[in-house]
Parts: C-alpha cells; structure tokens; sequence
C-alpha cells in the first residue's frame, strides 16, 4: 500500500484564546511592536484584540514568567525583556532537559511512537516547501513534544514542557530568519535518525547542538531587524 502523503493539516492545533492572546502578544513584543517600558493596559489590549478583559489578565501573568511583561502591584503591567545572561541561562537548561529527552526516547520509544515522531517530521518537510514559518512553529512543537512523551519520564516531561514555554517567544521568532526553516528540519532529520536507530548518545549531541543553533539563529534575528 503507498504511504499517504503527509498533510500540514495533520497536526491540529487546539488553543484557548488566552493560549492565542499569549502567543500574539510574544511575537509582537519580541518584534518591536511593543518596546520595553511600555505599558500594558488590560482594557485597551482587550479592545485592541476583540477579547475580554480575562483571557488579557492571564496571557499578562504567562508572560510575566517568560520575563517578557513586568506586572507592577497597583501600577499594572509593562513591557521588559529578560537579560541576555538570564536568556542564556535558559537555553542552557532547555538544552540539557532535551537531550535527556531525546536520550531516554531513542530507548524507550515504543514502535507507534517513533512511526508518530515519522509522521510529524513529514509535516513539518511540507512545511518547509510552504515557507509557513508560523505553521512550522506550531508543528514544531508537536515534534519535540512527541519527543517528550516518547522518554516515558512524566516529571522530566513536566520541567522541559515548563521551560518550554518560557522560552517559546524566543524560539518562535527564529524561524522568521530567511532559509531558517530548512535548517531546522536537517537538524530535527539527524535527531529523528538517531532516536530510530536507538542510539542514545547521538541524539543526545544531536538535540544539544539543535538547541544551541536555536538560540544563535535567534540571536542573528535580533540583530538583523
């Protein structure tokens, strides 16, 4: 039987509108559009997205935690930016927490787990021919996510899905970079191989390098805007 093409579509995403409001308001402030030291009124963000004052007030206190929004008792919200040291630090830790990931996946996956992280890595090859770079950021982080699951370790699952979020403004913007996206995927091409072939230490070297490249790719986008 001939495999059927993969399918961008085939990686749903499902997401709260605070989830949304989160993931906008990153972007927005890690582009420029708000610059630190801005403030962040509740009702005028609420009628600058067409959402109620709730989901605001939430996606505020998330972004607090990725050092994005400083929220000030009685004097609101404003923009800021966490340091470079701290930004570091950061990625430092991502990168540990993912190569144990992918350590203990290229073990402990079982045979529909590995044909899923196939299958995602597929979609995210079409999606590199598209040149989604949002699209790719979403699918993107089915594919480490897969890998999470696949070390069968909840707590560890729990502390990179955490840090994880703290840096997902930083990692998305990444992929606004020109010829970012198929890099990308050659990187994740050489985790893949390695997690198939059960080899251990590889994937972890291959999952550490691919997050140092995420914070230089980063990095080279923040100087060329």
């Amino acid at each position: 039987m001939r495999a059927r093409a993969a399918d961008p579509g085939d990686v749903p995403v499902r997401r709260t509108r605070t989830e949304d409001l989160r993931l906008q308001l990153a972007d927005e402030i890690v582009r420029g559009v708000f610059a630190p030291g801005d403030p962040l009124d509740e009702a005028g963000l609420a009628a600058r997205y067409g959402v109620s004052r709730t989901p605001v007030r939430e996606a505020l206190r998330q972004l607090a935690a990725s050092g994005l929004v400083e929220i000030r008792a009685h004097r609101g919200a404003i923009v800021t930016r966490p340091s470079e040291s701290r930004l570091m630090e950061m990625f430092i830790v991502m990168a540990e927490l993912e190569s144990l990931c992918a350590a203990l996946a290229a073990e402990a996956m079982s045979l529909l787990e590995r044909r899923e992280l196939e299958r995602v890595h597929s979609v995210l090859g079409e999606l590199v021919k598209s040149g989604d770079p949002l699209r790719y950021a979403e699918a993107n982080e089915r594919f480490h996510g897969a890998i999470y699951a696949g070390a069968h370790n909840g707590y560890l699952a729990e502390l990179t899905l955490a840090t994880r979020a703290r840096l997902a403004p930083f990692r998305r913007a990444q992929f606004r970079r020109v010829g970012r996206l198929a890099d990308s995927f050659d990187e994740h091409d050489r985790i893949v191989e390695s997690i198939l072939r059960g080899d251990r230490e590889q994937a972890t070297r291959e999952m550490r390098a691919h997050i140092g490249t995420v914070k230089e790719a980063f990095d080279r986008y923040m100087e060329g805007r």
